[in-house]
């Protein structure tokens, strides 16, 4: 009788390992500032200098990095997932919705990759260097510095499917949005200081031709524009226009400032999901209003919230990629090597020659997608 009773608690124990060691696999990482000061001390040096050397080839493209941290942390947490290339048997978050004909500036992370390597082989994850390479294009273009907490791993897949499900339509309104950032954890004020990523960064005429001729299927342009902008859009977008000619998303696209937010407040933004945040809900438009005449409220909430959605983690086991393009030990390791441009228009994806990098965080607007 006592064989079967230790068969019982040996299959007990084996069960509860198991679940530990699957809780252990889910405990998110502790990320610190200066994660790397003893295993790659400059690293943080080597990312500003090389998003520099990137801002000085083309102004747009260091707005296209940035963005890349909230296309990568918003699907399965901040993880390098979205620098993956497609492979036979893992469709790649580059072909997502949200950022086919739309993401740019992969090359541009090669460099910083590239950079660091040479530094110090094989510490500083694909995913930190995001990271870190977002902090700079803000810092690098006049806006406020903070301290980045490292230490991700980078995810060994991505996921086309979980980015489609993710992120929303452009067309969205404001109450959508705060729907979205709070089942992130990310408050009114995160979504609408976030929104400012939009600062620097150009987008193109196709992302807005439904805003001037045919806005919610009513055959009219949106009301929520001032005539003149308005006029100033139409010779830019005409009907039968070249839609990938492209404009900034605020009145000065190469500086990080609060002129955005000035540009809400006048029915001036480029974008839909943008001038929704002033026009569509009271709770957005008072914070729009309020950074519209503070920008320094504006860069603190923007720097905490940029902390904030750096936070989110992906709970499985990654590693340490040679390569941000691919996994470790994949057969198309070796495929991608570092461009010398600093700005691609094209990089992996099919879309012709728009003229290098198109729009900063959040929005899609190349996909009709937002974020």
């Amino acid at each position: 009788m006592a064989l079967p009773r230790v068969g019982l608690l040996l299959a007990v124990a084996a069960c509860l390992a198991c679940a530990l060691g699957r809780r252990a696999d889910a405990a998110p990482k502790e990320l610190k500032v200066g994660y790397y000061a003893k295993t790659c001390p400059g690293a943080e040096y080597v990312v500003r200098e090389a998003m520099a050397r990137a801002l000085a080839r083309e102004a747009r493209c260091v707005a296209s990095v940035m963005r890349l941290q909230f296309h990568d942390c918003f699907v399965n947490g901040c993880d390098g997932s979205v620098l993956m290339d497609a492979t036979p048997t893992m469709p790649g978050e580059k072909e997502a919705l949200s950022n086919i004909n739309s993401l740019r500036s992969f090359e541009v992370v090669d460099q910083v990759k590239a950079a660091v390597e040479e530094h110090c082989p094989g510490v500083v994850s694909c995913a930190d260097i995001i990271i870190m390479a977002s902090r700079d294009a803000v810092v690098l273009t006049g806006g406020p510095h903070w301290d980045v907490k490292l230490g991700r791993e980078d995810s060994l897949t991505a996921s086309q499917e979980d980015s489609d499900n993710i992120m929303p339509s452009p067309r969205a309104n404001a109450t959508a949005l705060i729907r979205l950032f709070a089942g992130l954890g990310l408050s009114v004020m995160d979504l609408v200081a976030l929104s400012g990523s939009h600062s620097i960064g150009e987008a193109r005429c196709f992302s807005i031709m439904f805003r001037l001729y045919n806005q919610s299927g009513s055959g009219r342009p949106d009301p929520h524009l001032d005539p003149a902008y308005r006029a100033t859009l139409d010779a830019l977008c005409p009907l039968t226009g070249d839609q990938n000619v492209s404009a900034g998303m605020d009145a000065t696209p190469v500086i990080f400032d609060n002129q955005y937010f000035k540009d809400l407040v006048a029915l001036r933004g480029f974008l839909n999901s943008d001038q929704t945040l002033f026009s569509d809900n009271p709770f957005t438009r008072a914070m729009v209003e309020r950074f519209s005449r503070d920008q320094d409220a504006f860069f603190r909430a923007f720097a905490d919230g940029m902390v904030k959605m750096g936070d989110l983690q992906n709970p499985r086991k990654g590693e340490i990629r040679a390569n941000c393009r691919v996994a470790n030990g994949s057969p198309l390791r070796s495929r991608t090597r570092p461009r010398r441009s600093g700005c691609s228009t094209s990089d992996s994806s099919p879309l012709g020659p728009v003229g290098g990098c198109l729009t900063s965080a959040l929005m899609s607007p190349e996909s009709d997608r937002y974020v």
